[in-house]
């Protein structure tokens, strides 16, 4: 592909908006695949999300004919051992949700995405001193005085919401630092933790305990796993080349808006009083972080 034949990056191409939107939709439908598999533990269930992925990022990979930065990824111990972090981090943040959504969490499940944009900036700031405007300080204010009032007037923490912000954050900061294509990062992502996979589902398989090949339902859902965790994330990894940073940045509020209404509306989940405290914080916080990204959208059109 010649320069002039690259896709400009302070524009946003109709295909990427396409792959964006659809992407972050598919996020927010899952709650209700994991509903389905809420009596299967979430160990099991990550595991499987693993194994059946391979298969689907391996196919893309080889349709794409873009193997050969996988294969010198592989020989490279720096990149292994910074993909072995990223896996690490991507399967918590796996487990993390898929709990929350069995045990009647998936508000919180909401929240944590909700705020992770807001934590991404604090960790900026304070890994890679990166400084901070006023409305960022606002935002960032507004949404951690959410979180107390959660921890204060329940009582307790919202478990769910910090554990996938800090998983998913940290995961978003690390990868940034792998030298390699989304695409490729993602199957060698898979690679890494196929072997803890396979050997954990063969240990339930021997134990008696596992779900896959028992039942008819069960096997197909765990099966269908790889397609719905790899699918939206190798559409997202596509998308996000072809659209602005900031536009990204809007969108993401997709799949948590969408989870939040699920979670009401066929969950049956309630908000409490401190809920109803603590999200309109939060959207405020989103909106004061939002406005200027709007801004900015407009005058470059």
């Amino acid at each position: 592909m010649t320069a002039s034949a690259q896709p400009d990056r302070n524009t946003d191409t109709p295909k990427g908006l396409v792959l964006a939107v659809t992407a972050y939709v598919l996020w927010g439908f899952l709650p209700l695949y994991l509903k389905a598999m809420d009596h299967i533990g979430p160990v099991e269930i990550v595991a499987h999300r693993v194994i059946w992925s391979v298969p689907v990022a391996g196919l893309l990979l080889v349709a794409l004919g873009r193997t050969r930065d996988l294969k010198a990824a592989l020989r490279n111990p720096k990149m292994l051992g910074m993909a072995a972090l990223t896996a690490a981090l991507i399967s918590i943040n796996w487990a993390i949700y898929v709990r929350a959504i069995s045990t009647g969490n998936a508000l919180d499940a909401a929240l944590g995405y909700y705020i992770n944009p807001l934590f991404s900036i604090a960790l900026g700031a304070i890994l890679l001193r990166e400084p901070l405007n006023r409305t960022q300080v606002v935002a960032v204010g507004l949404a951690a005085l959410g979180v107390l009032v959660l921890i204060f007037q329940a009582g307790r923490l919202p478990w769910a919401a910090l554990g996938l912000m800090i998983s998913w954050g940290f995961y978003a900061f690390f990868k940034r630092s792998l030298p390699i294509g989304p695409n490729q990062g993602f199957l060698l992502e898979v690679l890494i933790l196929l072997i803890p996979a396979l050997t954990y589902v063969t240990w339930l398989g021997a134990s008696g305990s596992g779900h896959f090949g028992i039942g008819a339902q069960d096997t197909m859902l765990l099966a269908g796993a790889g397609i719905v965790t790899a699918v939206p994330l190798l559409v997202y990894a596509n998308g996000a080349k072809l659209v602005r940073l900031s536009t990204m940045g809007i969108l993401q509020y997709i799949a948590p808006t969408m989870i939040f209404i699920t979670a009401i509306t066929l969950f049956g989940e309630r908000i409490d009083q401190a809920r109803m405290i603590a999200f309109p914080l939060i959207w405020a916080a989103l909106v004061v972080y939002s406005v200027p990204m709007i801004r900015q959208m407009r005058s470059q059109v």
